[in-house]
């Protein structure tokens, strides 16, 4: 009888390892492992991730990188939570981002020198013009010289001018005319001389864009030299002494 038991209970135990090791792990039928993500969970991750970048952007205030940051994740990323909050915050990000571009692109138009010239030291303050550009751009000058005083002409770089004793450019000052008196110098250089300079200078501090319309030696060509002018910085305009005009 003993034995019969014997028997019967290394059947039963043999019959549990069999189901115990045919059973998923755990015994429930069900995997343990985690579940992977959705696509949409995964672009939520991603977005997410990009998110902390345009956050850390903001705080060092790098408005260009902000700008492509947060383009790129509405973009890439739309219908998640981290472009519903880039949409939020970038449209005011962006127009300060070109705001301050603009600024700074009228302010690299100038260029400010002082040097030694025959006779003394000048102090100048340059612009080209955007139309015409290139080779055939004109260059507005505003000179101060120890010895001459203060002028202004324009230049253009062998481009001379038709202005027969005096003449008045037609001008527009951002859509107003004027006209501005001018003459040429008898020294035959490539230049026209403005007559009042101090109002012209006036007129240039107030200004966004000035049009000059002229007329070219060569084959008496009329030509609108246009000058964005927002730029100017009289303070870096350095001053050179009183002076006296010839």
């Amino acid at each position: 009888m003993k034995a019969f038991f014997y028997r019967s209970s290394l059947v039963l135990l043999g019959a549990t390892w069999l189901l115990t090791a045919c059973s998923p792990q755990g015994g429930s039928g069900q995997s343990n492992a985690p579940a992977a993500p959705t696509p949409q969970q995964a672009l939520s991750a991603d977005a997410a991730d990009k998110l902390n970048t345009y956050h850390e952007l903001l705080r060092i205030k790098n408005d260009e990188m902000v700008v492509s940051m947060g383009h790129d994740i509405l973009d890439r990323y739309p219908n998640t939570p981290a472009a519903k909050e880039v949409a939020q915050s970038l449209p005011a990000i962006e127009q300060r981002y070109k705001e301050s571009s603009e600024k700074n692109r009228l302010t690299a138009l100038w260029l400010y020198q002082v040097s030694p010239m025959e006779g003394g030291t000048q102090s100048t303050a340059t612009i080209d013009s955007s139309q015409p550009s290139g080779d055939d751009r004109v260059r507005l000058v505003l000179r101060r010289h120890t010895q001459w005083g203060q002028n202004v002409f324009l230049y253009g770089e062998g481009h001379g001018f038709v202005c027969r004793a005096n003449c008045t450019i037609a001008t527009t000052v951002d859509g107003k005319s004027i006209g501005i008196k001018a003459f040429a110098p008898t020294t035959g250089e490539p230049a026209l001389m403005i007559r009042d300079d101090k109002a012209f200078i006036a007129t240039l501090q107030k200004a966004k864009k000035i049009t000059m319309n002229v007329t070219l030696v060569d084959g008496e060509k009329k030509e609108a030299l246009v000058y964005e002018v927002a730029g100017f910085d009289p303070a870096k305009w350095a001053s050179v002494g009183k002076g006296k005009k010839k």
